[in-house]
Parts: C-alpha cells; structure tokens; sequence
C-alpha cells in the first residue's frame, strides 16, 4: 500500500522538508522520497517514526487511501537509478515501474563478453522467460545446458539453480520475464 500521497500531503501541512522529516523521523531522505514518489512503500516501522514525527495517529497515513491501479504503465528511457549491476560484466534495467503491484517483472539483462550472472534459484512457483536480442550466451540450468542465440527464446522454472554465462565475443542483451516478481 502506497502512503506517498497523503505522506506528501501531511508534510507539507507541516510545512516540513524532507530533510526536516528524515532527521525527526529517522527515516533515510531517500526512502522518504521513494516513498512519497510511490517507487516504495516503506516499513510498517518506518511509518510508525514517521507519523510520530508528523504529531500523527500512524492510521492517519491510511486515510483517504484509495487504491488507484491503472490498467496501462507506460514507462520512457529509464533513468540510471534503474539499472543495477548484477555482477561485474554483467547489469539488468527494469523495463516497468511499481513491480510489487505487478504479477510479473520484466527486465533488459545485458552481459558483456567473458561475463555472467550469479547464480539464482528462485521460489518454487517461480517461472523466467528469456528472448535474446543480441549475442549469444550459455544457459545453464541445473545439470542441463543451453546455447542461445539472437531471436532464441527459453522459458523455464526459475526455481531450478540457473546461470546465464556470455562466452562469445560481443555483448548479450536479452529480455528477461520473472513472474511473480523475486525480490
């Protein structure tokens, strides 16, 4: 449940900053700003420092919260704070927004040549789907093997030990479906 809204609005009530609110709350600025921008939803330990450094019941937070789902998330040129290493010839950028309200995560993973991904073994229940766009990668998924390359697609239980290794000589970039969401 996002708070960002009525978060933002019982701030500026206040005539509070930010940075007013982090150092009477605890809060980091930064989860304060995810928060308000509804990029997190925050602990319920955190809401609890935060109301009390707004002078306000913690409920108050919940208030007039109406879960606003859109059908359609059109997400433009993702910013660098979507991008994340995964190891070190190897990064993957969220291609959506809001990713705990979703019921699947898709991602663009790029590994460089020599590079490859940790190794993952997701929940039980947990399904990947990969397209290769460029370049060409090993799959290794528990003792079996798979050569992907550009146009190839692989769909798997993603709760099966599983890496992704780029032994060629160019840049893989491939699309990467996780459903549900493995935070």
């Amino acid at each position: 449940m996002y708070i960002g809204k009525r978060l933002k609005e019982l701030r500026q009530i206040r005539e509070m900053t930010l940075m007013d609110l982090s150092a009477k709350s605890g809060v980091q600025i930064a989860t304060l700003s995810r928060m308000e921008n509804n990029k997190m939803t925050g602990t319920l330990e955190s809401h609890i420092h935060i109301a009390k450094a707004l002078g306000v019941e913690v409920t108050q937070l919940y208030s007039d919260i109406i879960k606003e789902e859109s059908k359609v998330d059109l997400q433009k040129a993702p910013s660098a704070s979507d991008v994340f290493v995964h190891s070190s010839k190897s990064s993957y950028q969220m291609l959506t927004t809001k990713v705990l309200s979703k019921h699947m995560m898709p991602i663009l993973l790029t590994i460089e040549p020599g590079g490859q991904t940790a190794k993952e073994e997701n929940k039980p229940g947990t399904e990947k789907f990969l397209y290769v766009l460029d370049g060409k990668l090993e799959v290794r998924i528990g003792k079996e093997s798979f050569m992907l390359g550009k146009g190839n697609t692989l769909y798997f239980d993603a709760s099966l030990s599983h890496t992704l290794i780029n032994e060629g000589k160019t840049v893989a970039t491939l699309v990467c479906v996780i459903t549900p969401p493995a935070l």
